[in-house]
């Protein structure tokens, strides 16, 4: 188990990283590449460039910056986030990774799909977190919206207590190899329906389809799915932080992209190094109160 763990490996991970590996604690970052950062094609308009750099570059440079410290990096998706009542539980799609703080610095979240319905309908049977509100759906009927491998994992979680699964693709390609079980629906999507609660989808063909939830697990779970999963409070879209980054749930921050605001990578590497040194207080805290 690390001290800090860190779900993401763009600047504002490794920013935090460095703060925790040189005050002496062990930091695990956690990642599947370097987010926005590895696509960029130049970067000129960063401190201490003496030439630009592409994005791959800069972003392999503070891969072994932190490596050089002593940073252990595992190359995984993180589907789930859960406080277990003494740390931090990170479930990726290769294996479990915990600390006793964590700091999410996962890049921007991907673009939801936008359906109509969808925003009127967001915790009236429209959910983002199979872990936390598949218990209100035993022996019911659900859907999940997505394609890919985090679908998969919502899926996994609803199978053992829903009725049953269908997964809708809304028109895109499955890249995940979903169980016999599960109902797979590739007609695009029209709208949601529900006055007040969610109660099914309209087809674009016309034809309707009943359903008592839906999950929507589209793309790679974001930093605002794990924090949900958490059990961290939200205003709107965005999780709440407070001026050190952490979320309502103690020990557990947010840096960079995933925070909104100017994304750039400055902005980032200075809300990882707040994020980091906050990861820092709150462990000397905790440790001083155990003592």
């Amino acid at each position: 188990m690390a001290d800090i763990l860190i779900l993401g490996y763009g600047p504002a991970g490794v920013s935090a990283a460095l703060y925790g590996l040189r005050a002496g604690l062990d930091v695990l970052l956690v990642g599947k590449d370097a987010g926005a950062l590895a696509r960029a094609h130049m970067i000129e308009n960063y401190y201490g460039l003496v030439k630009p750099l592409s994005g791959p570059e800069l972003a392999e440079v503070g891969k072994k910056q932190a490596l050089a410290l002593g940073a252990k990096i595992a190359d995984d998706e993180v589907t789930d986030l859960f406080f277990d009542g003494s740390e931090f539980v990170a479930k990726g799609l290769s294996g479990e990774y915990r600390g006793k703080a964590c700091i999410m610095a996962t890049g921007s979240a991907r673009k939801k799909q936008a359906l109509p319905g969808m925003a009127e309908l967001e915790g009236h049977g429209v959910s983002y977190c199979a872990v936390c509100d598949a218990f209100f759906y035993r022996k019911k009927k659900v859907a999940v919206l997505g394609s890919g491998e985090y679908a998969l994992h919502e899926v996994s979680e609803l199978l053992p207590i829903a009725s049953s699964v269908t997964l809708l693709t809304h028109g895109n390609p499955t890249s995940a190899t979903f169980p016999d079980t599960v109902t797979v629906e590739k007609r695009q999507i029209a709208e949601l329906l529900g006055e007040g609660s969610f109660h099914g989808v309209r087809y674009e063909d016309g034809t309707e389809e009943a359903f008592d939830g839906l999950f929507v697990a589209l793309g790679s779970a974001s930093a605002s799915d794990l924090a949900r999963k958490a059990g961290a409070a939200f205003d709107g879209a965005n999780p709440v932080l407070g001026p050190d980054f952490q979320t309502t749930v103690p020990g557990l921050f947010a840096a960079g992209d995933c925070t909104g605001g100017t994304l750039q990578v400055s902005v980032a590497v200075g809300e990882g190094a707040v994020a980091g040194l906050a990861a820092i207080k709150y462990l000397r805290e905790k440790r001083n109160a155990s003592a």
